[in-house]
């Protein structure tokens, strides 16, 4: 590729604005995005083990799925970044609108109604104290 390319101009680029802070992300997951941020707001700020404590005796649906990706954000930090577990806290959570399926419900007289199913996408963030 000859010097000054486009392509080497953005890879150059996307190194120095590269994101170095742990995190792991869920796409696609089956609940709707304010579900999700109920339970991110619980745990937003919290240490590592706190959080993982109060996703595990939450009644939620979406604390089990959280929880989860949490494990999959420490177990990033400690084996990419180095980062001891005792230290982590999450920098950032946050849930975002994914794809809706639609279906159809049967209704009176012939006719159709719309069910929304609604995906969103989950991120965590971790940072050391």
């Amino acid at each position: 590729m000859a010097k000054g390319h486009r392509s080497q101009y953005k890879r150059e680029r996307n190194e120095t604005q590269r994101e170095t802070r742990p995190s792991a992300r869920l796409s696609n997951a089956r609940m709707s995005v304010q579900k999700a941020c109920f339970v991110l707001d619980a745990i937003r700020g919290k240490d590592v083990e706190t959080a993982i404590g109060i996703l595990t005796y939450n009644p939620r649906y979406a604390s089990s799925v959280i929880k989860k990706l949490l494990e999959s954000a420490v177990a990033n930090a400690e084996n990419n970044n180095g980062m001891s577990r005792g230290n982590l806290y999450i920098a950032e959570c946050y849930a975002g609108r994914a794809t809706t399926m639609k279906r159809i419900q049967p209704r009176a007289q012939g006719r159709a109604y719309r069910i929304l199913k609604r995906n969103c996408h989950i991120t965590i963030v971790l940072d050391e104290k």
